[in-house]
This record gives C-alpha cells, sequence and structure tokens, in this order.
C-alpha cells in the first residue's frame, strides 16, 4: 500500500498514451463562475480572481466532504469540484476584457505508477474521503527549472502543459514545450492541461501549501512515488476572437484571471466528493483491456453511472459573490475582476488583497 512514505493514488491526468486503464470524467457547461477559493481562500468572499467551477452543487466558500455528498446534482460524472481561473480576451484596440468561453471540462482517472498492479504494484487507492489539493502557482509568470531535472519543484511546472489546436485551418498543431501561451490563433482551441499530483502521504488531507501532502510521480506520467496523483484538460474557444487581433502586430490577447498574459499562472484545484467505495471499484475492476473499460469507455463501468448531456447541463447554482465582483458571462470589463492587474513577469507576480490593491 505504501511507496516509501506516499500512498499510490489513482491519477487525475490527460495524456493516455503510457496508462495501462484509465476513465473519463466529462464535466458538461460550469456549474457557476465566480470569485470563490474553498482551497486557497476558505471562507473568504470574494476571493482573488474568477475561476470557472464544476462538479457537484454544494460549491461554496467553506465546505467539507459530507456537504459534496449531500449535493443535490452535479454536472460531472461525480460529486467533487474542480476550479480553475477564467480566460480573457483583451481587445488590443479598446483594452477592454471580455471572458472567453471553453468547452466543458474533460477529467481522466488513469491507472499508473509503479503502484499500479498491472505493474507489480500492490494496486492503486481511492482518493480518501475529504482529500483537497491543487496543482500549478496563480503567481508564476515564466518558467524556471530545466526539463528532466526530477525535482517536485521541476515535476510541478511541468504538470502544466498547452496546446495549439488547428485541425479546422488544416495546420498542425503545437504544444508549448516550456513556452506557455501560443503565438499564434488556435483554430481548433486552446488546450490547457493539469497533471495533479498522484502520491499522498497517507496521513493529511491538505497541508499549509495545499501541495507538500501529495507528490508527484518520479517521470510525472508514471514512476515511484517518491520518499519524502488526476489529469484534467479544458479546451478555450479562442478562435471565437480570431478577427479581432491581427498576428504578427498584436501581441497575444488572452490573458488569465490571475492578471497573467504569459500563461504560466495556469492552475487547478481538487475537492474530493467521491463514494470512495465506487471509485475504488472502478480502479480495481473497470480496467479491463478485453473489454472497453480497459479503453476509457466510462459507460460501460458498471460501478459509474454516466448522465446524458443535457441532464448535466441542469446542474447550476447561482453566483454566491455579486456579479459585479465576479465575472460576466457577457460583455466588457475595464478591468479584471478583484484587483489582479497585468503582471508580465519574469518575476513572480504580486497577489493583492482589496487592502493593498495599488491605486
Amino acid at each position: 500500500m505504501f511507496c516509501p512514505s506516499f500512498v499510490a493514488l489513482v491519477s487525475l491526468l490527460g495524456s493516455v498514451g503510457v496508462v495501462n486503464a484509465w476513465f473519463r470524467v466529462a464535466c458538461t457547461d460550469p456549474l457557476v463562475q465566480e470569485r470563490l477559493d474553498p482551497v486557497i481562500s476558505p471562507g473568504v468572499n470574494p476571493s482573488n480572481h474568477v475561476h470557472t467551477i464544476h462538479g457537484a452543487s454544494n460549491f461554496n466558500p467553506t465546505y467539507n466532504y459530507d456537504n459534496l455528498r449531500a449535493s443535490n446534482c452535479t454536472n460531472c460524472l461525480d460529486l467533487s469540484n474542480y476550479w480553475f481561473p477564467k480566460l480573457y480576451f483583451q481587445d488590443p484596440k479598446t483594452k477592454l476584457f471580455e471572458p472567453v468561453n471553453n468547452g466543458g471540462l474533460l477529467v481522466y482517472y488513469q491507472n499508473r505508477g509503479d503502484g499500479d498492479k498491472s505493474n507489480g504494484g500492490p494496486g492503486l487507492k481511492a482518493f480518501p474521503p475529504g482529500l483537497r489539493m491543487i496543482t500549478g502557482d496563480p503567481r508564476r509568470r515564466s518558467k524556471k527549472f530545466a526539463v528532466g531535472l526530477g525535482t517536485q519543484d521541476e515535476l510541478r511546472e511541468r504538470a502544466i502543459q498547452w496546446s495549439c489546436l488547428r485541425y479546422n485551418a488544416g495546420l498542425p498543431g503545437y504544444d508549448d514545450n516550456g513556452t506557455a501561451f501560443p503565438t499564434t490563433d488556435c483554430e481548433s482551441g486552446l488546450n490547457a492541461r493539469l497533471h495533479m499530483p498522484a502520491c499522498w502521504d497517507g496521513i493529511n488531507l491538505d497541508s499549509a501549501d495545499h501541495m507538500s501532502h501529495t507528490a508527484f510521480l518520479s517521470g510525472l506520467d508514471n514512476g515511484k512515488c517518491l520518499d519524502g496523483f488526476l489529469f484534467y484538460e479544458i479546451t478555450w474557444n479562442v478562435d471565437d476572437f480570431s478577427g479581432r487581433w491581427t498576428l504578427g502586430t498584436d501581441k497575444w490577447p488572452f490573458v488569465y484571471a490571475t492578471g497573467d498574459p504569459t500563461g504560466f499562472s495556469w492552475h487547478g484545484d481538487f475537492q474530493n466528493g467521491w463514494d470512495t467505495t465506487a471509485l475504488q471499484n472502478a480502479i480495481d475492476n473497470c480496467n479491463n483491456p478485453n473489454d472497453p473499460t480497459g479503453s476509457g469507455v466510462t459507460e460501460t463501468c458498471s460501478f459509474l453511472t454516466v448522465k446524458t448531456v443535457d441532464l448535466s447541463n441542469t446542474c447550476k447554482i447561482k453566483a454566491i459573490v455579486n456579479a459585479s465582483l465576479s465575472s460576466l458571462c457577457s460583455g466588457a470589463l475595464a478591468k479584471l475582476p478583484g484587483c489582479n492587474p497585468l503582471q508580465f513577469g519574469p518575476g513572480d507576480a504580486t497577489i493583492f488583497s482589496a487592502a493593498t490593491c495599488p491605486q
């Protein structure tokens, strides 16, 4: 069960070519979009920047596992919550900010690492009740570590990835390769991906930095839990704004809600709301290479119930934060919600509160 001091958990991950088995959790339209973050800023209303939130309907500034399990609906398969910063388009002419839509959220739960039975290990473990964690850093504005270094800091940096999809234009897409935001229009979408840590210390459900109680596999996509887990992806519809900026003349015009025009602040949060027995059964049994469960066809896993898109899209909650302080689903803003001036780096950005916001 234990890899030196860490438990090997099922991974939330996105690159499916290196795993033996996996299943997908498809989340449809967002549950809500607003300035709340119950992991980083529990009880704070409003939090620093706008998030897009998916999952269980009892999402709120302060909650626990039992609250999530009591939710009356979810726009995902499970009763967990997943959230990430909203993307905005800054018009090169007016300098106003407009929200960018994303095509839902796709979460991959993957059997990977030396702890998996297919690799000779004792078997992966489901997330414990109440586990919460983050990946990424809202302050980051540049790359700091050489790829392949293998430290947890370098793995955490490598866990943040972007792809510029261009197949609708008949052009080859490309990955960021550590350069963060692309420079061209992504005609088929900007695909943002997050690897979550796959190892847990076996004791703490959270930590002061919301990261130290977890660790990445030694090879990020595979390997060992170190001495000392969930991949999800979002595709932003950036091509909706293609006629409003000029490649070669204008800078890449998209920024995160954190005030980040570089892309390096991309991050995501996870609050576990799974029925742990159902998740453990899916991990142990829905990984047969001889049937569709071994190819990620979640509908064929008897331990999971997949809802229709239409039913999932009915799960919505009202924003707790006043809309004028939070996020607009349409229209233009003179500044990003909260105190988030554009900060280009390369040094880490300053996170401002209302009291420290520069005038």
